[in-house]
């Protein structure tokens, strides 16, 4: 059981990393945003133009991804676990409740978008007068901020460095994961970025180490 839990974590993982990518992808390169200053009637429109689109992004990078990672959680928490007890709950509590926000972020901005195309039909201005509290509620709870989940990869990387259970390279990898998302919490893109580009690298590779190597071994 440990080792089929180990390598469906590392499953996991890998997938959560491709839907990083893909995220990436689809925001950065195919979606086409209205420009800097559009009025309301122009921002709505691009909401309801690209509704099915945006609402399975959502579905997809937060509410899947938040599934994902708390199977990975799991995984990694049975794996440090028997190292440091304590320690690796405060851990395992960061990457659930991370999990959680996540989770919530995807479903309230599906609700969201659903809710302001009703209200634009009539009047675009309310509609993004409400799509603008939504952004900023989804984007407290996980998605411009990443203080939760960088404490989770901090932990858990600082206990698996001092007992040797991964790579020291994919441990200092984690460092700097955790670092930046808690430096997330002052309001630069650039801390994000080094976060969600970093990360992926991480689980990636966190994804193969796990798959590649179920049993707990000493790195």
């Amino acid at each position: 059981m440990f080792k089929n839990l180990q390598k469906l974590g590392g499953v996991c993982a890998l997938m959560e990393a491709i839907i990083y990518i893909s995220a990436f992808i689809v925001y950065g390169g195919v979606l086409v945003y209205p420009e800097k200053g559009a009025n309301a009637s122009a921002e709505w429109s691009f909401l309801s133009d690209n509704h099915m689109l945006l609402s399975l992004l959502n579905l997809v990078s937060y509410v899947l991804f938040g599934i994902l990672l708390a199977v990975s959680v799991l995984a990694i928490h049975q794996r440090l676990k028997r190292h440091a007890p304590n320690f690796s709950k405060l851990a395992f509590v960061f990457g659930v409740i991370w999990a959680g926000l996540v989770i919530a972020s995807g479903m309230i901005a599906n609700v969201g978008l659903n809710s302001i195309l009703e209200t634009g039909n009539t009047d675009p201005e309310k509609a993004m007068q409400i799509w603008t509290s939504v952004s900023i509620v989804t984007e407290g709870l996980g998605g411009g901020n990443e203080i939760i989940g960088g404490l989770w990869v901090l932990c858990l990387s600082i206990l698996a460095l001092q007992h040797e259970l991964f790579s020291k390279p994919l441990n200092f990898l984690g460092l700097l994961v955790g670092a930046a998302g808690i430096a997330t919490v002052y309001p630069l893109d650039v801390f994000t970025e080094i976060f969600g580009l970093s990360q992926i690298v991480w689980f990636l590779w966190i994804g193969i180490y796990m798959i590649r190597k179920p049993s707990i071994t000493v790195a």
